[in-house]
């Protein structure tokens, strides 16, 4: 019996939900045939969607050699011919440039997003905020990794939907789309001419090169200034709970020099005294035997002079001066009397040192 040949199998037209297209692409020198490359697409939809979510189609699988080129004229050509506002790739080049200023907590997510990224008229992508003071590029087209994913956003959910159902028709039909038809001369070429050119970008203009510099340290301390503001704002502005938020610095603001440099040498002040000038244990030690010593020998003396205070007890005392001259013992106590109307005791008394008392420590 011979065998009946099977039918081939046809390619499902969705994978849950994603439309599963048929794309075909052009041969190349290194494979001049034509091949089958399948694009899934489906609305998106993310966990925390936003005001942009219905108008937004999600791109799983996209050609390694896709551009905003391409993709724009796929949709605009065999897709329903609807307009597009921006393309989004994986991995594109994104952080590289001056980071956005501090927002406002209160703002909301539409105008974040619109502030972030500007269009033309045409609907192509102007710039967004973080490609201000970039470096030049280093090649003239971006590749992608296999399976790359990508997300476009139309300028209508009915120019949304309306891609998806022709997407539809499409994959129930058999049709295979052409892929890159139509972009021959509007995109950089590939193969050799691509490295050729990458090596040229390799080393960029120095008056090009300056002006990126100069663009990046503008933007730079535009981006400080106004970071500093809002962060001001936060500090002292309640939110919509009644909240205060919590930024870096105090309330105070910066000292001055003058005033640092008191405060230093204050507390240098403070930490000599805390420590001393002693900073060894065995300095300690023998700062305080010799204070010991001192007050011993202080305290002898003392003794010395009392004991030389009672020997003249009720005695004759003789002044020096009288002593140079000769009067006796009698007529200088007579002297005494007369001169100063007390005792010679306690004429003389004043002339000893007072006694220094101190406690020992043993």
């Amino acid at each position: 019996m011979v065998p009946m040949p099977s039918k081939p199998a046809h390619a499902a037209t969705a994978v849950h939900e994603f439309t599963a297209l048929p794309l075909t692409l052009p041969p190349i020198p290194s494979f001049p045939k034509k091949t089958t490359h399948y694009l899934y697409l489906r609305a998106n939809n993310p966990k925390l969607p936003t005001e942009d979510t219905p108008r937004e189609v999600f791109l799983v699988n996209v050609p390694i050699d896709a551009t905003e080129t391409h993709i724009r004229a796929l949709f605009a050509e065999h897709l329903g011919g609807s307009r597009i506002e921006r393309i989004d790739f994986e991995g594109a080049r994104v952080g590289k440039g001056i980071t956005a200023p501090v927002t406002s907590a209160k703002q909301g997510k539409k105008r974040k997003r619109s502030e972030a990224t500007t269009t033309t008229g045409d609907g192509a992508v102007a710039g967004t905020e973080n490609e201000v003071g970039q470096l030049p590029q280093l090649w003239d087209r971006e590749l992608h990794r296999s399976g790359s994913t990508a997300l476009v956003t139309f300028v209508d959910k009915a120019s949304a939907d309306l891609a998806l159902k022709e997407a539809r028709k499409a994959t129930k039909a058999g049709r295979q789309l052409p892929w890159g038809e139509g972009v021959e001369g509007k995109v950089a070429p590939l193969g050799s001419t691509r490295y050729a050119t990458h090596h040229k970008l390799r080393y960029p203009d120095q008056a090009a090169l300056q002006q990126s510099v100069d663009t990046y340290m503008a933007a730079f301390s535009a981006a400080e200034v106004a970071r500093a503001k809002t962060l001001a704002k936060q500090r002292s502005v309640p939110d919509a709970d009644g909240f205060v938020t919590v930024t870096k610095g105090g309330r105070a603001g910066p000292a001055r020099d003058e005033e640092a440099r008191e405060k230093g040498e204050e507390f240098k002040k403070r930490e000599k005294k805390r420590v001393g000038e002693d900073f060894y244990r065995f300095q300690t030690r023998e700062k305080r035997k010799e204070v010991q010593r001192d007050l011993v020998k202080g305290f002898e003396e003392d003794q010395k002079r009392v004991e030389e205070m009672r020997k003249w007890r009720g005695k004759d005392y003789e002044w020096p001066e009288a002593r140079k001259r000769g009067l006796p013992g009698q007529l200088l106590r007579m002297h005494t009397e007369q001169s100063t109307g007390l005792e010679p005791a306690m004429a003389i008394a004043p002339t000893f040192k007072p006694l220094r008392h101190a406690s020992l420590d043993w």
